[in-house]
Protein backbone atom coordinates (compact mmCIF):
# COMPACT_ATOMS: atom_id res chain seq x y z
CA UNK A 1 0.00 0.00 0.00
CA UNK A 2 1.19 2.96 -1.07
CA UNK A 3 1.38 6.28 1.16
CA UNK A 4 1.76 6.67 5.19
CA UNK A 5 -0.74 8.35 8.22
CA UNK A 6 0.43 10.42 10.68
CA UNK A 7 -1.42 11.45 13.77
CA UNK A 8 -1.30 14.96 15.28
CA UNK A 9 -2.90 15.29 18.76
CA UNK A 10 -3.83 18.86 19.24
CA UNK A 11 -3.18 19.97 23.72
CA UNK A 12 -3.67 16.00 24.52
CA UNK A 13 -5.22 15.88 28.15
CA UNK A 14 -3.56 12.58 29.76
CA UNK A 15 0.01 10.67 29.56
CA UNK A 16 -2.96 7.79 29.44
CA UNK A 17 -4.26 9.24 26.17
CA UNK A 18 -1.16 9.57 24.49
CA UNK A 19 0.14 6.16 25.62
CA UNK A 20 -3.37 4.89 24.05
CA UNK A 21 -2.63 6.53 20.79
CA UNK A 22 0.89 5.42 20.52
CA UNK A 23 -0.54 2.00 20.35
CA UNK A 24 -3.29 2.48 18.11
CA UNK A 25 -0.96 4.23 15.62
CA UNK A 26 1.41 1.18 16.15
CA UNK A 27 -1.31 -1.07 15.62
CA UNK A 28 -2.53 0.54 12.50
CA UNK A 29 0.90 1.20 11.32
CA UNK A 30 0.91 5.11 11.26
CA UNK A 31 4.28 6.56 10.64
CA UNK A 32 4.40 9.26 13.28
CA UNK A 33 2.29 11.02 16.42
CA UNK A 34 2.83 14.70 16.90
CA UNK A 35 1.69 16.30 20.27
CA UNK A 36 1.30 20.10 21.32
CA UNK A 37 1.04 21.62 24.39
CA UNK A 38 2.40 20.64 28.13
CA UNK A 39 -1.09 19.57 29.61
CA UNK A 40 0.35 15.93 30.13
CA UNK A 41 3.79 15.95 32.03
CA UNK A 42 4.56 12.58 32.90
CA UNK A 43 6.42 10.16 29.82
CA UNK A 44 2.87 8.49 28.18
CA UNK A 45 1.80 5.32 29.93
CA UNK A 46 2.44 3.08 27.36
CA UNK A 47 2.57 -0.62 28.52
CA UNK A 48 3.20 -2.16 24.62
CA UNK A 49 6.14 0.62 24.34
CA UNK A 50 4.91 1.72 20.94
CA UNK A 51 7.15 4.60 21.14
CA UNK A 52 10.15 2.07 20.12
CA UNK A 53 8.63 1.80 16.92
CA UNK A 54 6.31 4.79 16.09
CA UNK A 55 8.41 7.87 16.59
CA UNK A 56 6.87 10.74 18.94
CA UNK A 57 7.41 14.23 18.81
CA UNK A 58 6.52 17.44 21.00
CA UNK A 59 5.76 20.39 18.77
CA UNK A 60 5.06 24.01 19.49
CA UNK A 61 2.32 24.22 16.28
CA UNK A 62 0.87 21.03 14.52
CA UNK A 63 1.00 23.02 11.48
CA UNK A 64 4.47 23.44 11.21
CA UNK A 65 5.00 19.64 11.90
CA UNK A 66 2.91 18.52 8.66
CA UNK A 67 4.96 15.90 6.70
CA UNK A 68 6.08 17.53 3.48
CA UNK A 69 3.14 17.18 0.59
CA UNK A 70 1.04 15.72 3.35
CA UNK A 71 -2.94 16.65 3.87
CA UNK A 72 -3.94 17.89 7.16
CA UNK A 73 -7.16 15.98 8.43
CA UNK A 74 -8.80 17.52 10.77
CA UNK A 75 -10.86 15.00 13.10
CA UNK A 76 -14.09 16.85 15.07
CA UNK A 77 -17.29 16.30 15.62
CA UNK A 78 -18.58 20.14 14.23
CA UNK A 79 -20.94 20.79 11.83
CA UNK A 80 -19.92 20.79 8.32
CA UNK A 81 -17.46 18.00 9.06
CA UNK A 82 -17.97 14.83 6.35
CA UNK A 83 -18.81 11.75 7.86
CA UNK A 84 -15.72 9.23 7.94
CA UNK A 85 -17.63 6.63 6.11
CA UNK A 86 -18.26 8.51 2.92
CA UNK A 87 -14.72 10.24 3.37
CA UNK A 88 -11.93 8.94 0.45
CA UNK A 89 -8.34 9.03 2.47
CA UNK A 90 -5.28 10.91 1.25
CA UNK A 91 -2.67 8.70 0.38
CA UNK A 92 -0.55 11.18 2.54
CA UNK A 93 -2.81 12.13 5.52
CA UNK A 94 -1.96 13.82 8.82
CA UNK A 95 -4.74 13.56 10.86
CA UNK A 96 -5.46 16.11 13.65
CA UNK A 97 -7.24 15.17 17.01
CA UNK A 98 -8.26 17.30 19.83
CA UNK A 99 -8.37 17.10 23.68
CA UNK A 100 -11.31 14.59 24.87
CA UNK A 101 -12.50 18.02 26.58
CA UNK A 102 -12.69 20.21 24.16
CA UNK A 103 -12.51 20.84 20.59
CA UNK A 104 -10.01 21.62 17.66
CA UNK A 105 -11.43 24.70 16.72
CA UNK A 106 -10.95 27.25 14.10
CA UNK A 107 -7.92 28.00 14.76
CA UNK A 108 -6.65 24.17 13.56
CA UNK A 109 -9.69 23.51 11.51
CA UNK A 110 -9.58 26.65 8.90
CA UNK A 111 -6.06 25.50 7.60
CA UNK A 112 -7.16 21.87 7.20
CA UNK A 113 -8.08 20.80 4.02
CA UNK A 114 -10.52 18.26 5.30
CA UNK A 115 -12.46 17.97 7.95
CA UNK A 116 -14.15 14.75 9.09
CA UNK A 117 -16.17 13.46 11.68
CA UNK A 118 -16.50 9.54 13.22
CA UNK A 119 -20.81 9.16 13.06
CA UNK A 120 -21.51 8.71 16.53
CA UNK A 121 -24.18 9.74 18.85
CA UNK A 122 -21.59 11.45 21.78
CA UNK A 123 -18.17 12.19 21.21
CA UNK A 124 -15.37 9.82 21.77
CA UNK A 125 -12.62 9.32 24.00
CA UNK A 126 -9.35 10.35 22.31
CA UNK A 127 -7.68 6.52 21.63
CA UNK A 128 -11.43 5.41 20.38
CA UNK A 129 -11.45 8.28 17.69
CA UNK A 130 -7.66 7.84 16.42
CA UNK A 131 -8.95 3.99 16.46
CA UNK A 132 -11.56 4.59 14.55
CA UNK A 133 -10.22 6.93 11.98
CA UNK A 134 -6.99 4.50 11.41
CA UNK A 135 -9.30 1.86 10.86
CA UNK A 136 -11.35 3.29 8.52
CA UNK A 137 -8.05 4.32 6.34
CA UNK A 138 -6.39 0.75 6.71
CA UNK A 139 -10.13 -1.09 5.61
CA UNK A 140 -10.33 1.29 3.02
CA UNK A 141 -6.63 0.25 1.45
CA UNK A 142 -7.21 -3.33 2.07
CA UNK A 143 -10.81 -2.95 0.11
CA UNK A 144 -9.04 -1.35 -2.97
CA UNK A 145 -5.99 -3.36 -3.04
CA UNK A 146 -8.27 -6.24 -3.14
CA UNK A 147 -9.91 -5.16 -6.45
Amino acid sequence: MRGYAAVGLHMPKTPANVGSVLRAAHCYGAALIVTTGQRYTRAPTDPAAAYRHVPLVRAADLREAIPFDCVPVAVDLIDGARPLHTYAHPERAFYIFGPEDGTLGRAVTDWCRDVVYVPTRYCMNLDAAVNGVLYDRLGKQLAHAAL
